[in-house]
């Protein structure tokens, strides 16, 4: 099977981690702070928080936001469902913003009318989570100054999207957001087996989520509500969590923040050859924009007809192609229903979903492979 994505763990990486395994530190040590620094260079933010996932960082990035009952948030709903749980967890509530069709984004246009109407009728969220869907980014200079215009936070959901850039500066610079969430799962561009980062420009964000990250508990004496009773005094101050990262998630992601550039490279040059390849086929390849440089997590193409998403979805896996679809509209599943929301609510998410499949794409592909999938999708989409 050739799988639709998959990591790639060198001879360097795993000297790393077992550097770490036999060190002092196996939890919170040097290597967490360091893996920080390095990405927060690399994208040009002053604060990187280190977590075990991305859902974890979306989570303290809302709550850092005072996001909670009583308040609302809108993503898209073409997106993994964490990026709308966040909000759920919190005790907000949560709604969508139809996408573009050639982008898979959030439709500024479609957020524009959205948040006119909800002016108008005081209902306006408090939190927008705009996803960087496949690694393109979102049209952010239009989403920010919406959001500024009717005072709303911005979270950029960037997990597909490190490495990326918009209008010439990388994805996470937080031009046009209060934070950036990135992802290391296994599939993404670097892992760190599993693991997350949320990034901002701002110090009283940053210094709320690594509280939340860590159970509530400072040992900072400015932070604490009375003298410390002696060097082994720590006070709880927030209700917080477990969220915080290994170092040996740490050390594997610092390992491959050497390879992420050359990553990206390759992720885009296997995207041209795709577009070359299938450009006569029924079916519609991914749309570039010119001020985005995206990161190619994803690869996904549009069959014409709709009507045969099945047949060549199941003819692929048949021929041991490992496609898949991401996503399912998030406003479909059996939960969100259970709140409220229903079919045709959002109907160009629909639309995508009854046509999208995602081939493999990864920058360790054999040209073999890769010539393998193309003839796949050939004959499978050939009437």
């Amino acid at each position: 099977m050739i799988p639709y994505g998959r990591q790639d763990i060198r001879q360097e990486d795993i000297d790393a981690v077992v550097e770490v395994l036999q060190s002092d530190f196996l939890t919170q040590g040097p290597k967490n702070p360091e893996f920080e620094h390095r990405l927060t260079d690399f994208v040009g933010a002053a604060h990187g928080i280190a977590v075990n996932s991305a859902t974890s960082a979306l989570h303290i990035a809302c709550l850092a936001l005072d996001l909670g009952p009583g308040d609302m948030l809108w993503t898209s709903p073409i997106t993994f469902v964490a990026s709308a749980n966040c909000a759920l967890y919190c005790g907000a509530d949560v709604d969508f913003v139809d996408i573009d069709p050639d982008t898979f984004n959030m439709c500024p246009v479609k957020l524009a009318e959205k948040l006119e109407e909800a002016a108008k009728s005081g209902t306006l969220p408090k939190i927008i989570i705009p996803v960087h869907m496949c690694g393109q980014s979102c049209d952010m200079a239009a989403i920010g100054a919406l959001a500024r215009q009717y005072g709303v936070a911005v979270i950029e959901d960037a997990s597909h999207a490190i490495g990326g850039k918009y209008q010439g500066r990388p994805i996470g610079d937080c031009a046009h957001s209060d934070i950036t969430v990135f992802s290391f799962h296994p599939v993404k561009i670097i892992t760190s087996a599993e693991g997350g980062m949320a990034v901002t420009q701002d110090a009283l964000l940053a210094e709320k989520m690594a509280l939340l990250r860590s159970h509530g508990i400072t040992r900072d004496p400015d932070r604490m509500t009375k003298a410390p009773d002696g060097p082994w005094y720590y006070e709880q101050i927030d209700l917080g969590f477990n969220y915080r990262m290994t170092e040996l998630q740490a050390v594997l992601g610092l390992s491959q923040m050497s390879r992420l550039e050359e990553y990206v490279r390759q992720r885009n040059l296997l995207a041209e050859y795709y577009d070359q390849e299938l450009r006569d086929l029924p079916l519609k390849t991914p749309v570039r924009l010119k001020d985005c440089y995206s990161s190619f997590h994803l690869y996904i193409i549009q069959l014409d007809d709709a009507d045969r998403h099945v047949t060549v979805f199941e003819g692929l896996k048949a021929r041991n192609i490992g496609v898949n679809l991401h996503y399912i509209p998030v406003h479909l599943q059996p939960y969100y229903r259970n709140l409220g929301f229903a079919e045709g609510q959002f109907p160009i998410a629909e639309n995508y979903y009854s046509r999208a499949i995602s081939i493999p794409l990864y920058p360790t592909i054999e040209p073999a492979d890769r010539d393998i999938v193309i003839q796949a999708i050939k004959d499978c989409t050939a009437k």
